[in-house]
């Protein structure tokens, strides 16, 4: 029901919108121009989107079959099944979704957007087959998402990636408030969703989220220890070797097991064409009510709305030059992208709104595509509570990341 409110409400301020604008304003090309992008934006999520994905889950959904028939799968359900069913009580112990979970968590807080999607993906799955009622989202489906839009990170590597092009003298200097800002997301997100699920807080579970925390410190603690040079390289090296290592140890793993790796990884990699095709509507559907909704404008008035009503707080306003990244940041991952290098470009890279917008894009995840893509490779269409506690997860993130940008840059 929340979807369908949501997935309406865009046309039809959109519509609205643009409509006011050719009655009072006389702007005559803004209904072309909201035809122009429904037609783009439909093309452009399926060959942009879509297909990409295609690739990169056909390799990695292989690769899953190959460490599930050597046992990878259950020995990673095993090790993180104190912590996990606690936070998954409906999942039994051991059950393979464990482990689907902790490489796609893995994969996130690597940085490694493309290669988490398929683990994402493969998890959903196994949720759903315990999932009673098929088109009705569980409590574990729906903190896994929150926990996904979260976006735990340890190695914010794109975002580096995108200031070094953008010209910064000092891209690494985000590191520690993205790590910071998504570790405070994710523990917020885990109360969060966790008192409303009611889960249980016992010494398991308290020490645990304790013993990442610690852990994260610690890791924060080292890099903080480098150069600036040498945090670069090791946020450019860090990530993609420790990929490359786990693609390789599955690949050697399931051969010392006697796996037939190659036939395995066929196996597993036919279902990744089987999953897109079943995601391409959720995805045409959600990203052209975005595309819509923001050619018409309607970002520009939530954005001049929240600064206007910040103003009258008499607070401090120089994030609000950066707020578009953070409003974005649920509905596009590639819209708030480009509004950070728009940031970038106009005000630097090393300004304290392009380092803001950074940390703004690397504290949250994109709630809404996350929402079609995950829910709708399992065909759930009552998302109960899923969107208001993933855009609450992603409001968490933006005042974390705020105050994180405060701290560290004025």
């Amino acid at each position: 029901m929340a979807m369908n409110i949501i997935w309406m409400a865009f046309f039809v301020i959109a519509f609205i919108i643009a409509l006011v604008k050719l009655v009072f304003f006389g702007d005559t090309e803004i209904f072309k121009l909201l035809a122009d992008g429904i037609f783009d934006s439909a093309k452009s999520s399926v060959m942009d989107v879509a297909f990409p994905l295609a690739g990169t889950m056909v390799f990695f959904l292989g690769l899953m079959n190959i460490a599930e028939k050597a046992g990878a799968i259950q020995k990673l359900s095993r090790l993180m099944n104190p912590f996990l069913s606690r936070l998954f009580p409906e999942v039994p112990d051991n059950h393979p979704a464990m482990g689907h979970m902790v490489m796609n968590f893995s994969a996130n807080m690597l940085g490694l957007d493309n290669a988490a999607t398929p683990f994402a993906l493969k998890a959903m799955e196994s949720l759903q087959g315990l999932n009673p009622e098929k088109e009705k989202a569980t409590n574990a489906q729906i903190m896994f998402l929150v926990l996904h839009t979260s976006g735990l990170t340890i190695i914010p590597l794109s975002i580096i990636s995108y200031r070094l092009a953008a010209g910064s003298q000092d891209a690494a200097s985000i590191f520690i408030p993205c790590v910071l800002a998504t570790i405070g997301t994710t523990l917020a997100s885990i109360i969060m969703v966790g008192f409303y699920q009611k889960i249980k807080w016992d010494k398991v579970l308290i020490g645990w989220l304790s013993g990442l925390f610690i852990f994260m410190c610690l890791i924060l603690f080292g890099v903080n220890s480098l150069s600036p040079q040498n945090k670069e390289i090791f946020s450019k090296v860090a990530g993609s070797s420790i990929l490359l290592t786990i693609i390789i140890t599955i690949i050697v793993g399931g051969a010392y097991k006697k796996v037939a790796v190659f036939d395995a990884f066929i196996e597993g990699a036919k279902n990744g064409f089987d999953v897109i095709i079943k995601v391409i509507p959720y995805l045409v559907a959600m990203l052209v009510a975005i595309r819509v909704f923001r050619d018409s404008g309607a970002m520009d008035f939530v954005v001049h709305g929240l600064t206007y009503l910040i103003q009258l707080t008499g607070i401090n306003t120089d994030f609000v030059g950066a707020l578009p990244v953070a409003i974005m940041r649920p509905l596009s991952g590639s819209g708030a992208r480009g509004l950070m290098l728009d940031i970038f470009k106009t005000s630097g890279p090393d300004s304290f709104l392009g380092k803001l917008s950074s940390i703004f894009q690397g504290s949250a995840d994109t709630t809404f595509y996350i929402i079609a893509l995950y829910f709708g490779s399992v065909g759930i269409k009552k998302v109960r509570y899923a969107v208001w506690a993933g855009l609450l997860a992603d409001l968490l993130g933006v005042i974390i990341a705020i105050v994180i940008g405060y701290i560290f840059f004025k």
